[in-house]
């Protein structure tokens, strides 16, 4: 607020006043002493007029050097408590409140300079000063003064109007060194898990990399809140704690990860065999029912054999890039190539189970078809008790359904009944599990109707 010259001036000024001031005044009454006696009365009374009134210039002096230290003092105070309110947070409260700091800041500026003008115009150490002189400077310094001391009450009044604003910040702050604290003690355990993981001879070289990655963000917590601001700070500690303590869980779990790769690879290299041994037998299956059913109940079922050996053979190359997935420790890639041999040995495992689940079924109806009959008209006759329970008449969206139904479920045993020695029992099949899906959906809109 004060340039060197001034601040140089208001230290020379101090020092005269407090320190050589009494000093002079003693030599001037020494000197003056004989004056008295001499019969000049009328130079000394001058002269005493004019010291009088240079001492009251100095005392107005000292107390503008006083008002505008306690000026100063009060801005430099009210700024940092607006730049911690700004770190705080960034809210049209914070930006009106620099805002008028900033239009105080110019009114200091004003006072400060007419301050330093009004020092430069009156040298009070001059041997020649006059009384008229002093009392000028004086006044002058008076009203100084007074626009300093009326500045500060400003400035502390302002102060005053940022107490809610102040309170908010202090509760943020307060957060701020636990967070980092936190931050920085999961980052220690992260560690530490992973030499853990290390000396039990596992790289972890994916969780080090991870680990590593969190280092420009340890910076920027080591650089504070001052810097990045409060809630920025205490939302980058929160991550980084979150990020360490999972790299730390999963250091934990290497070990135990590691073992279940092992299993995993053990188990579906034994279902891949299993797999295996299981569609050489389709081929007798299709063989049976090619002799003992029409196409329509096989055709789709002849390319069963190629398709699991080709499963077969793609998971057992899924299961050896795990293996080297697993020697090299890379345990997120093992076990994706894991789940892909599991999902190609489940398609394998399906159509082989469908040859022959679908021998089994078509050897049921061939035998006696009622019981599917009986189970599909008890499902349709259960649908339409449902859709008449508190009814006289059913809801056509219930009844069009449940119609078409026994009709389908009709013309179904009647093409069996007609299809002579060989008829086609897996349309009989599909047609009768289509009729039960549609009684089931017209049972579910009903209980959700009501």
């Amino acid at each position: 607020m004060t340039t060197g010259r001034a601040a140089s001036r208001l230290a020379r000024d101090l020092t005269v006043s407090v320190v050589l001031a009494p000093a002079a005044l003693a030599a001037f009454a020494l000197v003056a002493a004989p004056v008295a006696f001499t019969g000049g009365g009328t130079r000394r009374w001058g002269r005493g007029r004019a010291e009088e009134s240079r001492a009251r210039a100095q005392q107005a002096k000292d107390a503008a050097a006083a008002a505008f230290y306690e000026l100063d003092t009060a801005q430099r105070d009210l700024r940092i408590t607006l730049e911690t309110v700004s770190a705080a947070e960034e809210t049209p409260e914070t930006r009106r409140a620099n805002a008028g700091f900033a239009t105080l800041g110019e009114q200091v500026d004003q006072v400060s300079h007419d301050y330093i003008t009004t020092l430069d115009a009156h040298d009070l150490d001059a041997e020649e000063l006059e009384a008229g002189a002093a009392n000028r400077a004086q006044r002058e310094l008076a009203r100084v003064t007074d626009a300093l001391v009326r500045l500060k009450g400003d400035l502390e009044r302002f102060e005053q109007s940022l107490t809610p604003l102040v309170a908010r910040a202090q509760e943020q702050l307060a957060q701020v060194a636990p967070a980092v604290e936190r931050a920085k003690a999961a980052l220690l355990a992260a560690t530490e898990a992973l030499d853990g993981a290390r000396r039990s001879g596992l790289g972890a070289d994916e969780l080090a990399a991870r680990l590593a990655g969190l280092g420009p963000e340890l910076r920027a917590l080591n650089e504070g809140a001052g810097r990045h601001g409060v809630r920025p700070t205490i939302q980058r500690a929160e991550r980084v704690r979150r990020q360490a303590e999972a790299i730390a869980a999963d250091a934990a779990r290497l070990p135990e990860r590691a073992a279940e790769i092992d299993r995993r690879l053990t188990s579906l290299r034994t279902r891949a065999e299993a797999i295996s041994n299981r569609a050489d037998a389709v081929g007798p299956v299709l063989s049976e029912l090619r002799r003992r059913f029409m196409a329509n109940c096989w055709q789709d079922l002849q390319r069963v054999p190629e398709q699991a050996e080709e499963a077969v053979r793609e998971a057992g190359e899924a299961l050896a890039a795990a293996r080297g997935e697993r020697r090299a420790q890379r345990f997120e890639a093992a076990t994706g190539q894991l789940a892909r041999a599991h999902e190609l040995l489940g398609s394998a495992d399906e159509a082989v189970s469908a040859a022959g689940e679908r021998l089994r079924r078509l050897n049921e109806i061939a035998g006696d078809p009622s019981g599917e009959i009986e189970r599909t008209r008890f499902a349709v006759r259960d649908a339409q008790r449902l859709a008449m329970r508190g009814r006289t008449v059913p809801d056509p969206r219930h009844a069009g359904p449940l119609d078409a139904a026994v009709t389908r479920l009709e013309r179904a045993v009647t093409e069996l009944e007609e299809g002579g020695r060989n008829p086609d029992y897996w349309r009989f099949l599909t047609e009768l599990e289509g009729v039960r899906e549609t009684a089931g959906s017209v049972v579910e809109a009903i209980r959700a109707g009501r």
